[in-house]
C-alpha cells in the first residue's frame, strides 16, 4: 500500500517530547497504555462511534482501535502493539495507513503484533508495570489476564504514581492544545447561536438537538458529550428531548463540539422561548450572570478553585436575598449549605481532551491534592475541581440556579435551614425551572482569558438574538 496521509495529529515532535517528559517524571518501570476497542451496540458488527482513550491519544496520537502501547523506561523502548489492516478490512472500510506508518507519524519505530504484548509482559519479572484506571470492562479483563490478577483486584493495582505524572502533564495546556480547544469552542459558539436564533415555540427539544448536532457534523466535529437541551432546566443532566417548546418557557442548552483531534468545547446558555425573559426570569438570570462575572474576575494562578466556587455561591445568595428567597448573612448561609437548595452542583471543571478532563483518572488526583481533599457534603461533593489553579489550566465557569420541586418540598417539610430560606416566597417560583451560564477560560500568568469567540450572555444581548 502506498503511503497515505495521516490526519488529525500534532507533529511527531509533540508526541516524542510528551513521552520524554513522562519518562523523566516516572524515572523507572514499565508504563502500559491500553487503547480502546470497538464496542458493539446490539450485535457484533454494529458499533458505537469509536472513541480512543484520551491518555493514549495524548502520548501516542493514534486514533485507531485495538492498540496497546508500552514504554519500558530502563530499556528505553517505546512499542506499539497492534495488527495491520487485512485485505478484508480494506474491502469493507477502504484503504488506511499501515500501523507502521501511523506509529512513525507519532515517533514510534517499534511495532509488534497485538498478541506479542502477552509475551513481553510475561518476562518482566520484578519490574513495576504501571497502568492507569481502566474504565472499559474489556481493558480490565486484559490487564487481569496479562498480569495474572483477579478482575476484582485490578483497580487495587492501579499506579497512583503514573496517574499523578499524567495529570501533571495533561493539566498544563500547550499553545497548540489551546488552539485546538479554541477551535472546538468556536464551533460550539456557532452551534449555540443557531439554537438561540432558530428555536421557537411549537418545536420539540429534539428538533433543536438535531440542528446543533448537524452543525457540528458540518464542521467535521462530533459532540463532546450528550447534549442537554431542555425546557426543564432544573433537571441537571436532562437527556430527554420530547418536551414541546412554549412561549413563557426558558430553554437551557448545554452542549459542545469535539474536534477531529478530540479536544472539547462546553458552553451553556439559557434563553427565553419567546423574544423576552419574563420579569421573574430576568431577575433570576441576572443573579446567575452576576455570579458568573464574579467568578471569572477571581480566576488567576494560585487561587483555589474551591474559593472561587464559594465566592460564586455567596454572590448567588446575595441575589436570592434581593428577590426575597433567602435571608441572613451570605457567608453563614454558604457555610451551612443553605445555597444548595438552589445550586446543587459544582462551579466548573477542567476541560481538554475530555470535556471533564481526565475524569477517568479520578477527581482526587485531577481536582484535589493529598492535603486538600474533596468534600463529601451535598452541593460540594459535586465540585470536580478544588485545587489551586495554575497557568495553562483550562477550566469552565458554570454557576446556576435550579428550582427542583422535589428537593424544595423535602426541605420545606423539615423547615430545613429556615433561618436562611424564605419558604413562603418560594411558592411564587413553582415550575420555574433552572438557569445556567457556562464558558471556558485558560488561566494566564495574571488572570484568565476567555477561550474562543464570545457568545451573547447579558440579558439584552440574548434578547436581541431572540428578536
Amino acid at each position: 500500500m502506498g503511503k497515505l496521509n495521516v490526519m488529525n495529529q500534532f507533529s511527531k515532535t509533540t508526541y516524542t517530547e510528551r513521552r520524554q517528559r513522562l519518562k523523566q517524571e516516572m524515572s523507572n518501570g514499565v508504563l502500559l497504555f491500553l487503547g480502546n476497542e470497538e464496542s458493539s451496540m446490539n450485535f457484533k458488527d454494529n458499533w458505537y462511534p469509536f472513541r480512543q482513550d484520551s491518555s493514549f491519544l495524548y502520548f501516542f496520537g493514534l486514533d485507531k482501535p485495538g492498540l496497546v502501547a508500552l514504554i519500558d523506561i530502563e530499556k528505553d523502548r517505546e512499542i506499539v502493539f497492534g495488527d495491520e489492516i487485512s485485505i478484508e478490512d480494506s474491502i469493507w472500510h477502504g484503504p488506511k495507513p499501515s500501523l507502521v506508518e501511523l506509529a512513525d507519524s507519532a515517533g514510534v519505530y517499534d511495532v509488534r503484533p497485538k498478541d506479542a504484548i502477552v509475551e513481553y509482559l510475561a518476562v518482566l519479572k520484578g519490574k513495576h508495570i504501571h497502568f492507569l484506571p481502566p474504565y472499559r470492562p474489556e481493558n480490565t479483563c486484559k490487564i487481569a489476564e496479562w498480569l495474572q490478577l483477579r478482575v476484582k483486584d485490578v483497580s487495587k493495582q492501579v499506579s497512583g504514581t503514573f496517574i499523578k505524572a499524567v495529570v501533571k502533564q495533561r493539566s498544563i495546556k500547550t499553545q497548540e492544545e489551546l488552539d485546538e480547544i479554541s477551535k472546538a469552542v468556536n464551533i460550539s459558539v456557532g452551534m449555540h447561536l443557531m439554537a438561540m436564533e432558530k428555536a421557537k415555540a411549537g418545536m420539540r427539544e429534539y428538533e433543536v438537538v438535531g440542528m446543533v448536532t448537524g452543525q457540528a457534523l458540518r464542521k467535521g466535529c462530533s459532540l463532546s458529550f450528550p447534549p442537554i437541551i431542555t425546557v426543564k432546566g432544573h433537571i441537571l443532566h436532562n437527556h430527554y428531548y420530547g418536551n414541546k417548546l412554549s412561549n413563557g418557557d426558558m430553554l437551557l442548552a448545554d452542549f459542545g463540539a469535539e474536534t477531529a483531534m478530540h479536544y472539547a468545547g462546553d458552553i451553556t446558555r439559557t434563553f427565553p422561548v419567546g423574544t423576552q425573559f419574563s420579569n421573574q426570569q430576568r431577575e433570576v438570570y441576572q443573579i446567575v450572570r452576576n455570579a458568573h462575572k464574579a467568578a471569572i474576575a477571581a480566576l488567576k494562578p494560585g487561587i483555589k478553585f474551591f474559593d472561587v466556587h464559594i465566592l460564586a455561591c455567596k454572590e448567588l445568595v446575595e441575589g436570592l436575598k434581593e428577590i426575597g428567597l433567602m435571608q441572613g448573612d451570605a457567608g453563614d448561609a454558604v457555610r451551612e449549605g443553605a445555597h444548595t437548595l438552589f445550586f446543587q452542583c459544582g462551579l466548573g471543571h477542567m476541560m481538554g481532551l475530555d470535556v471533564h478532563d481526565m475524569e477517568d483518572l479520578g477527581e482526587a488526583y485531577v481536582g484535589y491534592t493529598p492535603s486538600f481533599k474533596q468534600s463529601k457534603e451535598f452541593g460540594f461533593k459535586s465540585l470536580r475541581l478544588g485545587r489551586e489553579l495554575e497557568r495553562g489550566f483550562v477550566v469552565t465557569i458554570e454557576p446556576g440556579l435550579y428550582f427542583i420541586p422535589e428537593l424544595i418540598a423535602q426541605w420545606k417539610a423539615k423547615r430545613h435551614l429556615q433561618a436562611f430560606i424564605n419558604y413562603d416566597q418560594l411558592e411564587k417560583y413553582a415550575g420555574f425551572g433552572g438557569i445556567r451560564i457556562e464558558d471556558a477560560f485558560q488561566i494566564t500568568s495574571s488572570g484568565s482569558e476567555l477561550l474562543g469567540n464570545p457568545l451573547p450572555t447579558e440579558v439584552h444581548e440574548v434578547e436581541e438574538v431572540r428578536n
